[in-house]
């Protein structure tokens, strides 16, 4: 479970984050803040893993907030200016969120941070992450979202506005495009192979001149997409 606050002088935008955080499974809300000031206190004598925070505040700006913290949570920016996007990321942001701020684009961000706080500080997530395993990510299915271990999905395949994870025991669909599937597999094992396919590395059994074989799947290979399957096979990613 990932502890964190969030810091937004807008009541509206507050309560949204809180609305948000309440329905992510892995996320725990420590606090939230209409004044930087008291945070930055708070903060101090309770350190949270992950801050919402807001870049343009009265008395004390995101980024000074930031500058006054001893030691740096991970950081999700949010802001309705996108001016500070750039300033953001020499941070080292997990992300930058602009407003007004849709559930599905808080899930991504907050999927990065998750992933993120697993390789930082696995001694931390093992002591506070008693009910959620190590190496999952989180796909929001209608009203709802699945845990799913990555190295379980055989492939992905595009249907219309959707994606369809194919597991080994169970099929998730899920509202993103498939650049989006890819983004939130990164850094895994997984390769785009068809303008309608990303498959698992792991679990392909066959390579064949036009497709690969997955199980008993078929799965075509497009031909501007062979360069991405040559890099695997080769080791060179």
């Amino acid at each position: 479970m990932i502890r964190c606050a969030v810091i937004d002088d807008e009541p509206m935008a507050l309560e949204l984050l809180q609305d948000y955080i309440s329905k992510t499974p892995f996320l725990e809300l420590a606090g939230s803040y209409r004044d930087a000031l008291k945070a930055l206190k708070q903060i101090r004598d309770d350190p949270v893993d992950l801050i919402y925070l807001d870049v343009n505040m009265p008395d004390l700006s995101g980024i000074q907030f930031l500058n006054a913290l001893p030691e740096r949570p991970l950081i999700i920016f949010t802001t309705a200016y996108s001016q500070y996007a750039v300033e953001s990321y020499d941070y080292e942001a997990v992300d930058y969120l602009l407003k007004p701020i849709e559930f599905d684009r808080f899930l991504k961000a907050s999927n990065r941070a998750y992933e993120k706080f697993n390789r930082k500080s696995p001694d931390k997530k093992q002591k506070r992450s008693a009910g959620v395993q190590p190496e999952t990510i989180f796909i929001k299915s209608g009203i709802g979202m699945h845990q799913v271990r990555p190295d379980e999905i055989l492939y992905i395949e595009s249907a219309g506005n959707y994606v369809q994870f194919v597991l080994n025991d169970k099929n998730v669909m899920s509202l993103m495009t498939m650049s989006e599937a890819l983004e939130l597999l990164r850094d895994r094992m997984f390769v785009r192979i068809h303008r309608s396919y990303i498959v698992s590395a792991a679990h392909i059994d066959v390579i064949e001149p036009e497709f690969v074989k997955i199980r008993k799947k078929k799965i075509p290979i497009g031909e501007s997409y062979r360069r991405n399957l040559d890099s695997i096979v080769n080791g060179k990613r």
